[in-house]
């Protein structure tokens, strides 16, 4: 199988044409890494006419973001950021080498489907995986690309088409059976009461984690946010057991439950906390004592870095109430969260206890 090392020159396209040559008369293939168009995030969903040629939704999965290369001599599932991710699921690379002959660039998300929902933790696993354990996980964990676009066909890209023409050939394939397992495609509706559906809380337990607008007109706008994603979102208490800055000018919280062994597990941290909510939670926290189960703990910045989060242990006695997305690794939310207010009413006794 053909594979592609990405080195360090720029994104963008290769012209397979002569100088002076136009480019309406001769095919322009796409050329890995290319920065593909990203979305905004919002609150809530845009208003009608937001975006050109009117909005379609499409659910967003719990995933990687990926590209996927597949032509004569080069196949290759290349990450958001460009890192080349062909070895870490061979699976996805087979099934791309099959459809070669087509000459396709197709965008997608990477998902890993367990016990029943999409399984964030599960795919991280497989990306990190190589060789011989990489191909033992594909055939455990199999890997599927929930495609929602097709940027080449039979080797011209189609970045300028609309949406709603590049969407009619992406359905053409799965119908002519071109794509099917491990590809599926992703659904799209006109329909706003189908996408407020999908940002039920509900979908979240499944792995939809919220919906992506798109503008029926709009062509394919390499590396800019055009698009629009609506996160699904809840509300949920946890305990507040430490903060960053100062207990007297708090930055940010570090939220925590207790588990079935009685340790104080964090679930959560909060975004940045607005001036006057820092006033007020200065006046109710109460600095942790050497005994407070956190003292000396270290928590991580944030996913996927290294860096080493500094923090304030507080008596674990008051409890926030939050908005949260989805995103749900064993009872940790994955990105930060949103303090809304300390819940007087309840105590960390009637805390649901962490899972497992």
């Amino acid at each position: 199988m053909a594979r592609h090392t990405i080195g360090p020159r720029p994104f963008g396209r290769r012209a397979a044409r002569t100088a002076g040559t136009s480019r309406m008369c001769v095919p322009v293939a796409l050329t890995p890494p290319i920065k593909p168009m990203l979305a905004e995030a919002r609150r809530d969903l845009p208003p009608e006419g937001a975006l050109p040629g009117g909005l379609v939704f499409e659910p967003k999965p719990d995933g990687f973001r990926a590209i996927v290369f597949a032509r004569p001599g080069l196949v290759m599932v290349q990450s958001r950021r460009g890192a080349d991710l062909t070895a870490s699921f061979p699976d996805i690379a087979e099934a791309a080498a099959a459809v070669a002959e087509e000459d396709l660039v197709l965008d997608g998300e990477l998902v890993v489907a367990h016990e029943g929902r999409l399984d964030f933790i599960e795919l991280q696993h497989r990306a990190r995986r190589r060789g011989r354990n990489a191909i033992q996980a594909a055939s455990e964990k199999p890997a599927h690309l929930v495609v929602f676009d097709v940027l080449q066909l039979a080797g011209a890209e189609l970045l300028e088409l609309p949406y709603s023409g590049r969407r009619g050939r992406l359905e053409d394939l799965f119908a002519r059976d071109t794509l099917k397992a491990p590809f599926t495609l992703c659904p799209a509706t006109t329909d706003r009461r189908q996408a407020q559906d999908w940002l039920d809380p509900s979908w979240g337990t499944v792995g939809i984690e919220g919906v992506v607008v798109k503008g029926q007109s709009q062509p394919v706008l390499l590396d800019q946010r055009a698009w629009v994603k609506v996160r699904s979102r809840t509300t949920v208490e946890a305990i507040i057991a430490s903060v960053t800055g100062s207990v007297d000018n708090p930055t940010t919280l570090l939220l925590g439950r207790y588990d079935a062994d009685g340790r104080l597990r964090l679930v959560a941290r909060t975004t940045p906390l607005p001036t006057a909510m820092r006033r007020d939670l200065a006046s109710r926290l109460d600095r942790g004592g050497p005994e407070h189960p956190w003292t000396g703990r270290r928590f991580s910045a944030g996913w996927g870095t290294q860096a080493e989060l500094h923090h304030q242990p507080v008596r674990p006695e008051l409890v926030a109430e939050f908005l949260a997305d989805t995103a749900v690794d064993a009872g940790r939310f994955r990105h930060p969260v949103v303090f809304q207010r300390v819940r007087d009413d309840l105590a960390p006794d009637d805390i649901p206890l962490m899972e497992r």
